[in-house]
């Protein structure tokens, strides 16, 4: 099997020539409506596992990577109103290259008569809306997948004996079979394909890094899967 690593949301970076938009939104960069805090920083840790990885750094302020083209969430309140062209321009720019070669990675590992799991690293803000998200890590999947199913299963277990302090929860604080990469992935790819999202409260995050111990326990829970 092979380990495919993706991060979507691993940076608030804004071009130059879309700066304008972004003047007054410093403060919301910042957050997690501009990236996912500590992401990146998990992403990078359990690179070497992976046979391929990627990660993209532009904001989901300016396209939303993870959600699909039809999605009212694919722009955002600073570049919806943006005229058409401009809109398509994003999307052939940043949003579709990425999705490609993702898929196409993919595509020819399962080509080749290989199993893929993709793990897609996220990081989720611990209050929305008033409610407390919880949980410590969160493993998205769809139900109807039994692969997938599994594999949550075993990963919440394996975290479980390197760390019982974590609590670990499944398809929280979001529908692991809701729109997003994974989702689009599991109907466009035929065969052997895994996609599952890894949710971390961001509660563990300073300064956009998440503690060695909780990266030291993810890197040793999927390895050991990985081993088994």
């Amino acid at each position: 099997m092979k380990l495919v690593l993706t991060c979507e949301h691993a940076g608030n970076r804004i071009p130059d020539e879309f700066k304008g938009l972004f003047q007054d939104a410093a403060e919301i960069l910042e957050t997690h409506r501009g990236f996912d805090p500590g992401a990146y920083d998990l992403y990078c840790h359990l690179k070497g596992l992976a046979s391929y990885y990627k990660s993209h750094k532009e904001s989901r302020l300016l396209i939303e990577l993870n959600r699909s083209l039809h999605h009212r969430a694919l722009f955002s309140q600073f570049t919806r109103h943006l005229p058409h062209e401009t809109r398509v321009q994003l999307i052939k720019k940043y949003y579709l290259p990425y999705r490609h070669e993702v898929e196409k990675a993919i595509t020819t590992y399962i080509e080749r008569g290989e199993k893929v799991l993709h793990l897609s690293i996220h990081s989720f803000t611990p209050e929305l809306n008033g409610e407390i998200r919880n949980t410590d890590i969160g493993l998205l999947y769809d139900p109807k997948r039994k692969i997938e199913k599994d594999w949550c299963i075993a990963l919440k277990e394996q975290i479980g004996k390197i760390d019982n302090t974590l609590k670990i929860r499944m398809n929280y604080p979001y529908r692991g079979q809701s729109d997003g990469f994974t989702t689009y992935l599991r109907g466009s790819i035929p065969g052997d394909y895994c996609g599952i999202e890894i949710e971390i409260n961001q509660k563990f995050a300073k300064k956009n890094k998440m503690p060695d111990n909780l990266k030291s326990t993810l890197y040793q829970a999927i390895k050991e899967l990985f081993n088994s």
